[in-house]
C-alpha cells in the first residue's frame, strides 16, 4: 500500500500582470510571460431580472460587459466591441473605462435604444422564462474593429449571430493566440451553416451542456465533446451550472466543481463571467497548455461564483487579488483529498 495526495496548489499563481509584448499562434512554442491584450465581443445591454429572491429593473448587463469586467482582474488592455443606444448611462461607461476596458470599438447610436432583455427565474434558479426581448440597436449591428483591437492576442466571441462573429474574425490581423467562442441553441436552429463556418475558425468553444448535446446530437457529454472537436475547436469547455464545468482536449478530460454557496441571488451573466475569467486568466498567463487550461477553468468558476451573489454585475465590483485568491483556495479545499492505494 502506498499513499498519494491530490493537490491543486498550482491553481494559486500570482495575479500580477506580466510586463512585455509579443504574439504567436496556439501551436507556437511555449509562451514567455509577455503582456497580452484581449478582445471581447457581445452585447452591452439592459436587463430586467426577477428571481425568487427579488427583482432588479433595467440594470446594466450584457455578455460583453460581464466578460470584460471579469477579465479586467487579470489582463489589460481589453478591447470591447459592441453597440449601445443613447439611453445607456454614462456612469456605466465610465466604470468600464476605469477598469482598463477600451470603448473605442463600442458603437453609440444616439437616437436609438439599447438591447433589452427581461426574464424570470424559477425557484431552482436553473431555468428561466424570457418575458421580453428588444433587439433595438442590435438588430443591424455591424462590428468595426479599431486598429489596436485588430491586433489582439486573445479573443472572446460572446453570444451573437454567427455572421457577426465571423465579421469580427475577418477583421483580425493574423491569427491571435486564442479565439474562444460562445453560442446558443437559437443559432443552432436558425443559422446552422454560419455557425459551422465560425467553428472552423476558433480554438476553443465554451457552451453549456444542453447546447453541447444539441450541437453534437449526442446525449453523453464525452461523446458530444469528441464530436464537436472534429468541427474545428482544439478545446471545449462544457458548463453545467451548479454542477461545475468540464474541459476536453485530445482525449483528456478535466472536471471542475461549482462552489456551493449559501445564497444565490441572480445567475444572469454567470456564464459570461466564467468566460471572462477563463480567457482573462489565459491572457494573463499566456500559457495554453492543457494544465494551464485547467487553472483557467478554476479561475473562471471562481469569478462566476462571485457574480451570482448579487444582482447584475455588482458583486464583480471592487474585488481584490486576495478576494480572488481566497475564492480559488475554496475550490482547492473542495477537491483536495488524501487516499491510500
Amino acid at each position: 500500500m502506498r499513499g498519494f495526495c491530490i493537490l491543486f496548489h498550482s491553481f494559486l499563481p500570482s495575479l500580477l500582470i506580466p510586463e512585455q509584448g509579443g504574439r504567436s499562434h496556439l501551436a507556437a512554442q511555449p509562451f514567455n510571460h509577455f503582456l497580452m491584450s484581449l478582445l471581447t465581443v457581445g452585447t452591452v445591454a439592459f436587463d430586467d431580472i426577477e428571481t425568487p429572491f427579488g427583482k432588479a429593473g433595467r440594470i446594466a448587463g450584457g455578455a460583453a460587459m460581464y466578460i470584460s469586467l471579469a477579465a479586467s482582474y487579470f489582463v489589460k488592455p481589453i478591447h470591447l466591441i459592441s453597440v449601445i443606444g443613447g439611453d445607456f448611462p454614462q456612469q456605466e461607461l465610465d466604470y468600464m473605462t476605469s477598469k482598463g476596458i477600451s470603448l473605442e470599438g463600442l458603437q453609440l447610436k444616439e437616437d436609438e435604444k439599447s438591447f433589452f432583455w427581461a426574464g424570470k427565474y424559477h425557484r431552482d434558479m436553473n431555468n428561466r422564462d424570457t418575458l421580453d426581448t428588444q433587439l433595438n440597436v442590435l438588430a443591424d449591428f455591424d462590428p468595426v474593429l479599431p486598429e489596436d483591437a485588430r491586433k489582439s492576442d486573445f479573443v472572446m466571441l460572446g453570444n451573437l449571430t454567427p455572421a457577426v462573429q465571423m465579421r469580427v474574425i475577418e477583421q483580425l490581423e493574423g491569427h491571435p493566440r486564442l479565439i474562444a467562442l460562445d453560442t446558443m441553441n437559437f443559432w443552432m436552429n436558425t443559422a446552422w451553416d454560419g455557425l459551422m463556418e465560425v467553428l472552423k475558425k476558433v480554438d476553443c468553444l465554451v457552451i453549456n451542456d444542453e447546447e453541447a448535446r444539441q450541437l453534437s446530437g449526442e446525449h453523453s457529454l464525452v461523446k458530444a465533446a469528441e464530436k464537436i472537436l472534429t468541427l474545428g475547436p482544439h478545446f471545449i469547455v462544457i458548463k453545467k451550472g451548479e454542477h461545475g464545468a468540464l474541459l476536453f482536449y485530445e482525449g483528456k478530460i478535466f472536471f471542475a466543481p461549482a462552489l456551493p454557496l449559501s445564497e444565490v441571488f441572480d445567475p444572469t451573466g454567470a456564464g459570461d463571467t466564467f468566460a471572462g475569467g477563463f480567457t482573462g486568466y489565459l491572457a494573463h498567463s499566456g500559457d495554453l497548455s492543457f494544465e494551464n487550461m485547467k487553472r483557467a477553468v478554476i479561475f473562471g468558476s471562481a469569478m462566476a461564483s462571485f457574480c451570482v451573489e448579487k444582482f447584475g454585475y455588482q458583486r464583480l465590483k471592487g474585488l481584490s487579488s486576495n478576494d480572488i485568491k481566497n475564492r480559488v483556495a475554496k475550490f482547492v479545499d473542495l477537491v483536495h483529498f488524501d487516499a491510500k492505494l
